[in-house]
């Protein structure tokens, strides 16, 4: 049974373009083909039979990943007394991605059920310590 959501375009967000220092032109476009890339990567795995939303949460946790790494960045760049601007950049850039997945039509309750499952089928039952 293939899936019947509609494909995902991201769109790159205009703040964090002009977050941007005015140089930064190859920057803005590597932004560009990373979007592309995902892109491509999130509708491959809406059209995975039985496995699309365990494939569409395994990417999810791959952004949420490199959203942490960056944040760290940022803060660690910050104590060395430089600029975190381009780890801030990439930092929103995935955020902005996980939103804009989650905003895509039902994926948010199919999305939140997997995740659910895949706690349980860990074993990790609320209220345990």
């Amino acid at each position: 049974m293939v899936s019947n959501v509609q494909d995902i375009t991201l769109k790159m967000p205009k703040q964090i373009v002009d977050s941007l220092p005015a140089d930064s032109d190859a920057t803005k476009q590597d932004m560009q083909k990373a979007m592309g890339g995902w892109e491509q990567d999130l509708n491959t795995a809406l059209n995975v039979d039985d496995e699309m939303v365990s494939a569409i949460v395994d990417i999810i946790e791959r952004f949420e990943d490199r959203w942490e790494r960056y944040d760290e960045y940022v803060v660690e760049l910050r104590a060395w007394g430089q600029s975190p601007i381009y780890a801030m950049a990439w930092r929103d850039l995935h955020a902005a991605v996980l939103h804009q997945i989650h905003d895509h039509q039902d994926l948010s309750d199919r999305i939140s059920r997997e995740r659910h499952h895949r706690i349980f089928d860990d074993g990790i039952r609320p209220g345990k310590g």
